[in-house]
């Protein structure tokens, strides 16, 4: 864990927990919205942020007062992500029996299968198209713009969530906001814009 190298702090039990109110608290809507762009999963996005906020407390001694909670909370959450996504990436697929064997005995094997509601009433909202766009662009690509051009993090502050080069966080932006662009194109045309 890259914490472990960091220096540490010694806080009492009231400092832990005065800095995981007031310091890491506050970030848990943009946590859990980064965790739902990377996972595109609303359990699993919750399974993150939870993951995360542990790790943020269990190493909080490696956090120093006065510095970006929201990046280091980021950083955490990326770097969660990434290590869930290698380890599920090795497994192979697993199926419960039980619970194909619970569905083909019940009565509902026969009637169609309803569409989400959730999706249905929102597939025309504006807003779609983007929200597709930017969620079929490689991880990669895709956490650069939401760190960058919906979260507000300068590009140093990304080098460190990410643990890349602030070149590669330029290129890597620049070449996102292209793809973004290209796969936005003709909805955009279709919206009246050249």
């Amino acid at each position: 864990m890259e914490f472990e190298d960091a220096p540490r702090q010694h806080y009492t039990e009231k400092e832990k927990q005065e800095i995981f109110n007031n310091e890491f608290m506050p970030h848990i809507n943009s946590m859990y919205n980064f965790g739902y762009r990377l996972t595109l999963e609303r359990d699993d996005a919750k399974d993150l942020v939870q993951d995360t906020y542990l790790k943020a407390y269990r190493f909080i001694e490696s956090f120093q007062k006065g510095t970006n909670a929201k990046a280091w909370l980021f950083r955490i959450l990326k770097n969660s992500f990434i290590n869930d996504y290698r380890k599920k990436s090795k497994e192979p697929s697993k199926v419960d029996y039980q619970e194909v064997e619970t569905y083909y005995n019940s009565d509902e094997v026969d009637r169609q299968i309803t569409p989400d509601l959730r999706v249905e009433s929102l597939k025309d909202m504006i807003g779609d198209e983007i929200s597709n766009a930017l969620n079929s662009l490689d991880v990669d690509f895709r956490t650069v713009i939401i760190l960058c051009d919906l979260e507000g993090f300068k590009y140093e502050e990304m080098a460190k969530i990410l643990d890349i080069p602030i070149g590669t966080v330029r290129s890597r932006l620049h070449r996102a906001r292209n793809l973004l662009k290209e796969k936005l194109k003709s909805y955009a045309q279709s919206m009246g814009y050249k």
